[in-house]
């Protein structure tokens, strides 16, 4: 069974319609919806947003799903300037940008496990229905529906993705984040919390996230129907693949 995971309901909504024999329990004030995408079981869940929030879906779906991996899908801010809104990023490690005992540890290290960035298991099957989905792109996304964001030719980055309690959406923190961790694509509110319970539990995890904004000032999107009209065809045409 195949965990997966958003923190917005429209993040995954057309992938949870195409969701045959579906059956939902609710655990924790959380609905788990399991059931079968083509002839693989999964079980997908909305955490609500954050990082203990993130923290506490990943742990009941661990120990109530025993999933063999879990993936995260849903939006992020770029700070890689490259990056524009509809790209994807492919999270290769992260990191909590918020997380700081100094000076008992290093900036970033998570305390008592003597690291600061958590490594992704490598899944050439995942990495390669995105670059699918990529490809035909307008298959799944109509033109208008792209103009409507912005988008044009999307691309897909490999690398870190940062978490933390915060909404980036100013220039100054976009800077710091950008000077603190040179290689950062990205920012979001979830992933490396999710990161970090499957490191502990030893289950593989994979992350996709979509940009939605520049995470500065213009950072005020109508992410209501960004996850509705964008994120959610993403999600659906990348994992449905996926599970095929």
């Amino acid at each position: 069974m195949i965990g997966i995971i958003s923190a917005m309901h429209d993040e995954l909504a057309e992938l949870l319609d195409i969701l045959q024999d579906k059956k939902t329990v609710v655990l924790g004030n959380r609905e788990y919806h399991t059931g079968n995408i083509t002839n693989q079981k999964v079980v997908i869940v909305f955490s609500k947003w954050g990082k203990v929030a993130a923290a506490i879906t990943t742990t009941q779906l661990i120990s109530s799903f025993k999933p063999t991996k879990i993936i995260f899908s849903g939006v992020a801010g770029a700070i890689n300037p490259t990056l524009n809104i509809g790209d994807i990023v492919y999270g290769t490690s992260l990191i909590q940008h918020d997380m700081d005992a100094t000076p008992l540890f290093p900036k970033f290290e998570i305390p008592l496990l003597g690291k600061s960035t958590i490594e992704t298991i490598v899944d050439e099957k995942l990495y390669q229905c995105v670059e699918e989905f990529n490809n035909q792109y307008y298959e799944y996304v109509s033109p208008e529906e792209a103009n409507e964001f912005g988008i044009k030719s999307p691309k897909i980055i490999k690398g870190i993705i940062a978490s933390g309690d915060e909404f980036i959406s100013d220039n100054i923190k976009q800077k710091q984040l950008q000077n603190d961790i040179p290689d950062l694509q990205c920012v979001e509110m979830e992933g490396a919390a999710v990161a970090q319970v499957c490191d502990e539990y030893k289950i593989p995890f994979h992350i996709i996230r979509i940009i939605s904004d520049k995470a500065d000032h213009s950072a005020h999107i109508d992410f209501p129907a960004f996850t509705k009209q964008i994120a959610s065809k993403y999600a659906k045409g990348i994992l449905e693949n996926y599970c095929s």
